[in-house]
C-alpha cells in the first residue's frame, strides 16, 4: 500500500514538473510566432517606408527638374516677349513714317492739282478737265482743243494750254508724265495712219515733242502711249459720246521711291 501511494506520488510530482514546462515552451513557441510577424510586418513597413522616401526624393528631383524647365521657359517667353515689344514698336514706327510719307505724297499731288487747275483756269470744262484719280493727277483735253478730226499736229490754241501747264510740271521734279492718246471706235485707214492704234500713239508723241523740245520738260520723265478706242470714258452710241473718248491724258504720277523703301527695307 505505502509502495502505491508512494508511486502515486512520484507521478503527480513528475507531471507537476512537466506541466509548467510544456506550457512555457508554448508560451515560447508563441512569443517566437509574435515575434517573427512583428519581423514580417516591420519588414513590409519598412519596405513602404524605404518605397516613400524614394518616391518622394523622386518627386523632388521631378519638382526641381520643373522648376528648373519653367524657368527657362519664363526666360525664353520673357525674351520672345520683348523680342515681340519691339518688333511691334518698330512696325508701329515704320507705319507711322509710311503714314507721313503717303499723307505728304497726298498733299503734293492735291497741291499739284490744284496749281494745274489754277494754271489752267481759262479753259472750258468741254475742252478740259483736270482731276485726282488713285492718287495721280489727271488732265484730259478734248480732240477739238488739240487736234482736227484725224490729224496729229497739235493747234495753236492746244499749244498755249500745254505751254501753261508745261510752266507747272517743270516746277514739280517729283512727279513722272505719261501721255496717253485715245479715239473713238470709228476705224481710220489713211495713207498716214493704218488704224486708231497709229493715230493715238502719234498724238501722244506729238505732245510729248512740244512739252521736251519747246517747252523744256524732262525728257527721262515722259513717256508716250497710244490707247487707241480701247479705254473709252463714254458710250461710242452717239456723237456727244464719241467726241469724249477723242482725247488725250496727260497723267502724272507721284514718285514711289521713298515709299518703295518704307515698305521693303
Amino acid at each position: 500500500m505505502k509502495k502505491s501511494i508512494f508511486y502515486f506520488v512520484l507521478v503527480v510530482l513528475s507531471a507537476g514538473m512537466l506541466f509548467p514546462a510544456c506550457v512555457s515552451n508554448k508560451k515560447f513557441m508563441a512569443s517566437q510566432a509574435q515575434v517573427s510577424l512583428l519581423q514580417k510586418e516591420n519588414a513590409v513597413k519598412l519596405s513602404q517606408l524605404n518605397e516613400s522616401e524614394r518616391q518622394e526624393q523622386q518627386l523632388k528631383q521631378e519638382k526641381a527638374a520643373l522648376q528648373k524647365e519653367s524657368a527657362s521657359i519664363q526666360e525664353d517667353l520673357n525674351l520672345l516677349s520683348s523680342e515681340s515689344e519691339m518688333t511691334i514698336r518698330d512696325q508701329a514706327a515704320r507705319l507711322k513714317d509710311l503714314m507721313d510719307v503717303i499723307q505728304s505724297q497726298n498733299d503734293r499731288t492735291t497741291s499739284l492739282k490744284n496749281s494745274i487747275s489754277r494754271a489752267l483756269l481759262n479753259y472750258k470744262t468741254d475742252e478740259l478737265n483736270v482731276y485726282q484719280k488713285d492718287g495721280k493727277v489727271y488732265v484730259s483735253l478734248s480732240e477739238k482743243l488739240l487736234f482736227n478730226s484725224g490729224s496729229d499736229v497739235v493747234d495753236p490754241k492746244g499749244k498755249e494750254a500745254l505751254k501753261s501747264l508745261a510752266t507747272v510740271l517743270n516746277s514739280s521734279e517729283d512727279f513722272s508724265v505719261s501721255i496717253e492718246g485715245h479715239t473713238d471706235d470709228v476705224p481710220i485707214k489713211t495713207q498716214r495712219f493704218k488704224d486708231n492704234w497709229d493715230l493715238s500713239t502719234a498724238r501722244a508723241t506729238s505732245i510729248v515733242r512740244i512739252l521736251t523740245k519747246e517747252y523744256g520738260f524732262d525728257a527721262t520723265r515722259i513717256t508716250a502711249s497710244g490707247k487707241g478706242e480701247f479705254h473709252p470714258i463714254n458710250l461710242n452710241d452717239s456723237a456727244e459720246g464719241r467726241s469724249g473718248n477723242r482725247r488725250t491724258e496727260i497723267v502724272l504720277s507721284p514718285d514711289l521711291q521713298e515709299i518703295y523703301e518704307l515698305l521693303y527695307q
